[in-house]
Protein backbone atom coordinates (compact mmCIF):
# COMPACT_ATOMS: atom_id res chain seq x y z
CA UNK A 1 0.00 0.00 0.00
CA UNK A 2 1.44 3.35 -1.04
CA UNK A 3 1.86 6.06 1.53
CA UNK A 4 0.21 9.41 0.93
CA UNK A 5 2.71 12.17 0.16
CA UNK A 6 4.06 13.95 3.24
CA UNK A 7 4.90 17.63 3.50
CA UNK A 8 8.52 18.58 2.94
CA UNK A 9 10.69 18.92 6.05
CA UNK A 10 10.74 22.71 5.78
CA UNK A 11 6.93 22.78 5.59
CA UNK A 12 6.65 20.54 8.66
CA UNK A 13 9.02 22.82 10.56
CA UNK A 14 6.88 25.81 9.62
CA UNK A 15 3.73 24.03 10.78
CA UNK A 16 5.33 22.93 14.04
CA UNK A 17 6.75 26.37 14.78
CA UNK A 18 3.52 28.19 13.99
CA UNK A 19 1.49 25.73 16.09
CA UNK A 20 3.88 26.12 19.03
CA UNK A 21 3.68 29.92 18.89
CA UNK A 22 -0.11 29.83 18.66
CA UNK A 23 -0.39 27.46 21.63
CA UNK A 24 2.02 29.57 23.70
CA UNK A 25 0.11 32.78 23.05
CA UNK A 26 -3.21 31.08 23.78
CA UNK A 27 -1.93 29.98 27.19
CA UNK A 28 -0.81 33.47 28.24
CA UNK A 29 -2.68 35.11 31.14
CA UNK A 30 -4.67 38.24 30.41
CA UNK A 31 -2.56 41.41 30.45
CA UNK A 32 -2.47 43.65 33.48
CA UNK A 33 -0.53 41.74 36.13
CA UNK A 34 3.06 41.77 34.86
CA UNK A 35 5.46 44.37 35.98
CA UNK A 36 8.55 46.38 35.48
CA UNK A 37 11.02 45.69 38.26
CA UNK A 38 11.87 49.38 38.68
CA UNK A 39 15.31 48.44 40.03
CA UNK A 40 18.42 50.58 39.62
CA UNK A 41 21.02 49.00 37.33
CA UNK A 42 24.40 49.99 36.00
CA UNK A 43 24.48 51.59 32.52
CA UNK A 44 25.00 49.00 29.81
CA UNK A 45 24.01 46.11 32.05
CA UNK A 46 22.56 43.05 30.31
CA UNK A 47 19.75 42.19 30.30
CA UNK A 48 18.66 45.77 29.72
CA UNK A 49 15.94 46.69 32.22
CA UNK A 50 12.59 47.94 31.02
CA UNK A 51 13.19 47.13 27.34
CA UNK A 52 9.75 46.20 25.94
CA UNK A 53 11.27 44.85 22.71
CA UNK A 54 13.53 42.31 24.45
CA UNK A 55 12.81 38.78 25.70
CA UNK A 56 14.74 35.60 26.48
CA UNK A 57 14.27 32.09 25.08
CA UNK A 58 15.54 29.09 27.05
CA UNK A 59 15.92 25.51 25.91
CA UNK A 60 14.81 23.08 28.62
CA UNK A 61 16.70 19.76 28.66
CA UNK A 62 20.24 20.10 30.06
CA UNK A 63 19.91 23.90 29.87
CA UNK A 64 17.42 24.74 32.61
CA UNK A 65 17.00 21.22 33.97
CA UNK A 66 19.29 18.22 34.34
CA UNK A 67 18.32 15.48 31.90
CA UNK A 68 15.29 15.22 29.63
CA UNK A 69 11.79 16.16 30.76
CA UNK A 70 10.07 13.66 28.48
CA UNK A 71 12.10 10.81 29.97
CA UNK A 72 10.48 11.52 33.34
CA UNK A 73 7.09 12.20 31.76
CA UNK A 74 7.15 8.88 29.94
CA UNK A 75 8.27 6.98 33.02
CA UNK A 76 5.48 8.58 35.04
CA UNK A 77 2.87 7.81 32.40
CA UNK A 78 3.95 4.18 32.19
CA UNK A 79 3.85 3.89 35.98
CA UNK A 80 0.26 5.14 35.87
CA UNK A 81 -0.64 2.64 33.10
CA UNK A 82 -1.26 5.42 30.59
CA UNK A 83 -0.18 2.99 27.87
CA UNK A 84 0.44 -0.73 27.57
CA UNK A 85 3.75 -2.53 27.73
CA UNK A 86 3.50 -3.89 24.18
CA UNK A 87 3.11 -0.33 22.82
CA UNK A 88 6.17 0.78 24.73
CA UNK A 89 8.25 -2.18 23.57
CA UNK A 90 7.23 -1.69 19.92
CA UNK A 91 8.34 1.93 19.98
CA UNK A 92 11.53 1.15 21.89
CA UNK A 93 12.42 -1.52 19.31
CA UNK A 94 11.97 0.96 16.45
CA UNK A 95 14.18 3.52 18.20
CA UNK A 96 16.86 0.86 18.80
CA UNK A 97 16.66 -0.04 15.10
CA UNK A 98 17.37 3.57 14.11
CA UNK A 99 20.30 3.81 16.50
CA UNK A 100 21.87 0.52 15.38
CA UNK A 101 21.13 0.63 11.64
CA UNK A 102 20.87 4.35 11.04
CA UNK A 103 18.18 3.81 8.41
CA UNK A 104 15.92 6.86 8.10
CA UNK A 105 14.56 5.95 4.68
CA UNK A 106 11.82 3.79 3.14
CA UNK A 107 9.20 5.04 5.54
CA UNK A 108 10.83 3.71 8.72
CA UNK A 109 10.81 7.11 10.41
CA UNK A 110 7.12 7.54 9.61
CA UNK A 111 6.40 4.10 11.09
CA UNK A 112 8.20 5.01 14.31
CA UNK A 113 6.41 8.34 14.66
CA UNK A 114 3.05 6.69 13.97
CA UNK A 115 3.85 4.09 16.62
CA UNK A 116 4.77 6.77 19.15
CA UNK A 117 1.66 8.79 18.51
CA UNK A 118 -0.58 5.73 18.73
CA UNK A 119 0.24 5.63 22.45
CA UNK A 120 -1.53 8.93 23.14
CA UNK A 121 -4.33 8.48 20.58
CA UNK A 122 -7.73 8.53 22.26
CA UNK A 123 -6.46 9.92 25.58
CA UNK A 124 -7.79 13.21 26.92
CA UNK A 125 -5.53 16.25 26.94
CA UNK A 126 -6.74 17.02 30.45
CA UNK A 127 -5.62 13.55 31.57
CA UNK A 128 -2.06 14.09 30.34
CA UNK A 129 -1.97 17.58 31.84
CA UNK A 130 -3.12 16.38 35.26
CA UNK A 131 -0.52 13.61 35.31
CA UNK A 132 2.19 16.01 34.15
CA UNK A 133 1.49 18.25 37.16
CA UNK A 134 2.10 15.28 39.47
CA UNK A 135 5.25 14.26 37.62
CA UNK A 136 6.68 17.76 37.96
CA UNK A 137 6.34 17.56 41.73
CA UNK A 138 7.69 13.98 41.88
CA UNK A 139 10.65 14.14 39.52
CA UNK A 140 11.33 17.54 37.95
CA UNK A 141 11.16 20.22 40.65
CA UNK A 142 14.54 19.31 42.14
CA UNK A 143 16.36 18.93 38.82
CA UNK A 144 16.66 22.60 37.82
CA UNK A 145 20.11 24.17 37.42
CA UNK A 146 20.30 27.09 39.90
CA UNK A 147 22.68 28.99 37.61
CA UNK A 148 20.36 28.90 34.61
CA UNK A 149 17.36 29.76 36.75
CA UNK A 150 19.28 32.82 37.96
CA UNK A 151 19.83 33.86 34.34
CA UNK A 152 16.11 33.54 33.65
CA UNK A 153 15.29 35.49 36.80
CA UNK A 154 17.64 38.30 35.72
CA UNK A 155 15.53 38.76 32.59
CA UNK A 156 12.31 38.68 34.61
CA UNK A 157 13.72 41.21 37.09
CA UNK A 158 14.54 43.47 34.14
CA UNK A 159 10.87 43.38 33.16
CA UNK A 160 11.43 41.07 30.17
CA UNK A 161 9.42 38.06 29.05
CA UNK A 162 11.05 34.65 29.37
CA UNK A 163 9.97 31.64 27.31
CA UNK A 164 10.84 27.95 27.35
CA UNK A 165 11.47 26.47 23.90
CA UNK A 166 11.50 22.67 23.91
CA UNK A 167 10.69 19.49 22.00
CA UNK A 168 8.75 18.30 25.05
CA UNK A 169 4.96 18.31 24.62
CA UNK A 170 3.49 21.76 25.07
CA UNK A 171 1.33 20.57 27.97
CA UNK A 172 4.40 19.57 29.97
CA UNK A 173 6.38 22.63 28.88
CA UNK A 174 3.60 25.00 29.96
CA UNK A 175 3.47 23.43 33.42
CA UNK A 176 7.25 23.76 33.87
CA UNK A 177 7.20 27.39 32.73
CA UNK A 178 4.36 28.23 35.11
CA UNK A 179 6.03 26.49 38.07
CA UNK A 180 9.28 28.40 37.40
CA UNK A 181 7.44 31.72 37.14
CA UNK A 182 8.29 32.19 33.46
CA UNK A 183 6.10 33.86 30.85
CA UNK A 184 5.15 30.74 28.90
CA UNK A 185 6.39 27.90 26.74
CA UNK A 186 6.82 26.81 23.15
CA UNK A 187 6.60 23.02 22.81
CA UNK A 188 5.63 20.18 20.49
CA UNK A 189 1.93 20.27 19.65
CA UNK A 190 0.04 16.99 19.31
CA UNK A 191 -3.24 17.40 17.46
CA UNK A 192 -6.42 17.10 19.51
CA UNK A 193 -10.11 17.29 18.65
CA UNK A 194 -12.67 18.11 21.33
CA UNK A 195 -9.97 17.63 23.95
CA UNK A 196 -8.87 14.18 22.76
CA UNK A 197 -5.57 13.35 21.05
CA UNK A 198 -5.94 12.19 17.44
CA UNK A 199 -2.56 10.48 17.24
CA UNK A 200 -1.09 13.07 14.87
CA UNK A 201 1.37 15.91 15.30
CA UNK A 202 0.83 19.43 14.04
CA UNK A 203 3.82 19.55 11.73
CA UNK A 204 6.73 17.83 13.50
CA UNK A 205 8.52 17.86 16.86
CA UNK A 206 9.66 21.33 17.95
CA UNK A 207 13.31 20.52 17.38
CA UNK A 208 16.16 22.22 15.54
CA UNK A 209 14.89 24.53 12.77
CA UNK A 210 11.30 24.29 14.04
CA UNK A 211 12.36 26.07 17.24
CA UNK A 212 13.69 28.99 15.21
CA UNK A 213 10.38 29.18 13.32
CA UNK A 214 8.43 29.20 16.60
CA UNK A 215 10.62 31.90 18.15
CA UNK A 216 10.29 34.12 15.07
CA UNK A 217 6.50 33.67 14.98
CA UNK A 218 6.21 34.50 18.67
CA UNK A 219 8.48 37.53 18.32
CA UNK A 220 6.34 38.87 15.48
CA UNK A 221 3.15 38.35 17.47
CA UNK A 222 4.60 39.98 20.58
CA UNK A 223 6.35 42.84 18.77
CA UNK A 224 9.84 41.80 19.87
CA UNK A 225 13.12 42.83 18.26
CA UNK A 226 15.17 39.64 18.00
CA UNK A 227 18.42 41.60 17.81
CA UNK A 228 17.67 42.72 21.39
CA UNK A 229 16.63 39.25 22.59
CA UNK A 230 18.67 36.46 24.18
CA UNK A 231 18.58 32.68 23.72
CA UNK A 232 20.13 29.91 25.81
CA UNK A 233 20.80 26.27 24.91
CA UNK A 234 23.15 23.34 25.53
CA UNK A 235 22.83 21.74 22.09
CA UNK A 236 24.23 22.34 18.63
CA UNK A 237 20.80 21.36 17.34
CA UNK A 238 19.65 24.79 18.57
CA UNK A 239 22.17 26.81 16.57
CA UNK A 240 19.35 28.04 14.27
CA UNK A 241 17.52 29.52 17.29
CA UNK A 242 20.68 30.90 18.89
CA UNK A 243 21.84 32.49 15.65
CA UNK A 244 18.70 34.56 15.21
CA UNK A 245 19.02 36.59 18.44
CA UNK A 246 21.41 39.34 19.37
CA UNK A 247 22.57 37.68 22.60
CA UNK A 248 23.16 33.91 22.19
CA UNK A 249 24.40 31.87 25.16
CA UNK A 250 25.81 28.34 25.17
CA UNK A 251 24.84 26.82 28.55
CA UNK A 252 26.33 23.46 29.60
CA UNK A 253 27.21 23.07 25.91
CA UNK A 254 27.90 19.90 23.99
CA UNK A 255 31.21 19.80 22.15
CA UNK A 256 29.82 21.01 18.80
CA UNK A 257 28.02 23.96 20.35
CA UNK A 258 31.06 24.87 22.48
CA UNK A 259 33.27 24.98 19.38
CA UNK A 260 30.68 26.99 17.43
CA UNK A 261 30.22 29.44 20.32
CA UNK A 262 33.96 30.03 20.59
CA UNK A 263 34.27 30.64 16.84
CA UNK A 264 31.48 33.20 16.90
CA UNK A 265 32.28 34.88 20.21
CA UNK A 266 29.09 33.73 21.97
CA UNK A 267 28.87 33.78 25.76
CA UNK A 268 29.49 30.46 27.53
CA UNK A 269 28.08 29.29 30.86
CA UNK A 270 28.68 25.86 32.42
CA UNK A 271 26.97 24.84 35.65
CA UNK A 272 27.96 21.18 35.68
CA UNK A 273 30.74 21.65 38.28
CA UNK A 274 33.20 19.33 36.62
CA UNK A 275 30.86 16.50 35.71
CA UNK A 276 29.00 15.91 32.51
CA UNK A 277 25.24 15.94 32.50
CA UNK A 278 23.59 12.67 31.52
CA UNK A 279 22.22 13.50 28.11
CA UNK A 280 19.19 11.73 26.72
CA UNK A 281 18.92 12.58 23.04
CA UNK A 282 15.58 13.26 21.37
CA UNK A 283 15.24 10.65 18.61
CA UNK A 284 14.29 11.73 15.14
CA UNK A 285 10.80 10.30 15.45
CA UNK A 286 10.09 12.07 18.76
CA UNK A 287 7.12 14.30 19.35
CA UNK A 288 4.45 12.39 21.22
CA UNK A 289 6.17 13.20 24.45
CA UNK A 290 4.51 10.47 26.43
CA UNK A 291 5.58 7.76 24.00
CA UNK A 292 9.08 9.05 23.55
CA UNK A 293 9.59 9.36 27.27
CA UNK A 294 8.32 5.84 27.71
CA UNK A 295 10.80 4.57 25.16
CA UNK A 296 13.57 6.38 27.00
CA UNK A 297 12.49 4.69 30.20
CA UNK A 298 12.61 1.28 28.56
CA UNK A 299 16.03 1.90 27.07
CA UNK A 300 17.34 3.16 30.41
CA UNK A 301 16.16 -0.04 32.12
CA UNK A 302 17.88 -2.11 29.43
CA UNK A 303 21.16 -0.23 30.04
CA UNK A 304 21.01 -0.91 33.78
CA UNK A 305 20.65 -4.65 33.15
CA UNK A 306 23.80 -4.84 31.02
Amino acid sequence: MRRPPRPEAADRSELAGAAAAEAALRALPQPGSGGDSGRDTEPGEFPVPGDPLAAAFFDLDNTIMQGAAIFHLGRGLYKRKFFRKRELLRFAWQQAYFRLIGDEHAGHMQDAQDSALSIVRGHRVSELTSIAEEIYDENLAGRMWPGTRALAQAHLDAGQRVWLVTAAPVEMATIIARRLGLTGALGTVAESVAGTYTGRLVGEPLHGPAKAVAVRALAEAEGLDLSRCAAYSDSANDIPMLSMVGHPYAVNPDSRLRAHARRHGWRLRDYRTGRKTIRVGVPAAAGAGAAVGGAFAALALQRRRR
